[in-house]
């Protein structure tokens, strides 16, 4: 296991190396058009609607393990898909993986729906790089939103799912060269239909064969894993990732200086697997852990640190304990910090 000491250097765009390798081809516009505004709209409210058709089915026959199971395992391991996966490898590179562990790390955080690896990382990396400023996607502070509980909701509002319907679509070659330059992450990236429609049949088939083992009929399992670990689970994943950007942008400490308004938070730090322990990740984004204190629970460091024990990843970077002390906030010091920010940003 590597210290964090100084970032590696900045990749320099990628020129595409044929027409059919350009950056919009690759991985969709710049920018949302019509159809895509309606994709994101159908992909956030179709979890919702299988919530209501599950909870309709629940109260008249109750939900099983079976059911509770398939939803719980499939939220953990494409949950990890995205904040090992998507961030910490893909975004950040605070380790490196071989390409068995990358690939399965990128379709697990495909399955997630929550975008195409490219486009996912592009406008995470675009969140670092202009994190609660002008160009910030899903800051709730830059927007003249009002005052009061009012202003605090609709900032909320917009950082948690408001921007996905105005999202800036970050150019590709610009935020994400080295990812465009890897074939396989492109292959990955371009398949992320593929992928979220196996995230679907994986639970219905278990769901079914789960349901022969019980005596019951294979399609009503199959339906009901549909529901509860396909659409039921999509959702919970989705709420939770969005809190990362409003509720840790809000509400909780801030014992580091960032230069913006990331927080850690308790709440979110577990359910988001480790992802809630925000400020500490802004004031060191190239981290694979986010958790720095030993009660700072962080399942996804966990999981690294198992992985790389097991051999499975290497070059696993996390902050010295001078770095972390350089950047402590002293009580009653604001939020600068900007040119460590700068130094650690990746």
């Amino acid at each position: 296991m590597s210290t964090l000491t100084t970032p590696p250097p900045q990749s320099t765009p990628a020129k595409p190396t044929s027409p059919s390798e350009s950056c919009d081809e690759i991985d969709g516009y710049v920018g949302l058009p019509l159809g895509s505004r309606i994709a994101n709209l159908v992909a956030i409210l179709t979890p919702v609607v299988g919530l209501i058709v599950g909870i309709v089915y629940f109260w008249g026959n109750g939900v099983s393990w079976i059911q509770l199971a398939l939803m719980t395992v499939m939220y953990v391991i494409t949950g990890f898909g995205i904040t090992i996966g998507y961030h910490r490898l893909f975004t950040h590179k605070s380790f490196s993986a071989g390409p068995v562990v990358t690939m399965a790390l990128g379709i697990l955080g495909s399955m997630a729906t929550e975008g195409s690896i490219l486009r996912w990382c592009a406008a995470h990396r675009s969140h670092h790089q202009h994190s609660d400023q002008e160009g910030d996607p899903h800051s709730p502070h830059l927007h003249d939103h009002g005052t009061g509980l009012r202003g605090i909701w609709a900032g909320f509002w917009h950082a948690h799912i408001g921007w996905i319907f105005d999202a800036p679509g970050e150019p590709l070659d610009r935020y994400v060269p080295d990812l465009i330059r890897d074939r396989r992450i492109r292959a990955i990236s371009r398949l992320f239909p593929l992928w979220v429609a196996i995230g679907f049949v994986i639970p219905a088939i278990l769901g079914g064969l789960a349901n022969i083992l019980i005596g019951e009929a294979f399609w009503t399992g199959a339906f009901l894993g549909f529901i509860w670990g396909g659409l039921v689970r999509i959702m919970v994943v989705h709420h939770i990732t969005w809190s990362v950007n409003s509720v840790c942008h809000i509400w909780g400490s801030q014992p580091y200086r960032s230069a913006d308004e990331s927080r850690n938070n308790i709440f979110v730090g577990i359910f988001a697997l480790g992802e809630g322990w925000h400020n500490n990740h802004h004031a060191f984004p190239t981290s694979a852990r986010h958790g720095l204190e030993w009660w700072q629970f962080d399942s996804s460091w966990i999981t690294i640190r198992t992985m790389e024990r097991l051999g499975l990843v290497y070059n696993v970077r996390v902050p010295t304990a001078e770095r972390k002390a350089a950047k402590l906030r002293s009580k009653g010091s604001s939020a600068a910090g900007g040119d460590d920010l700068a130094r650690d940003a990746a």
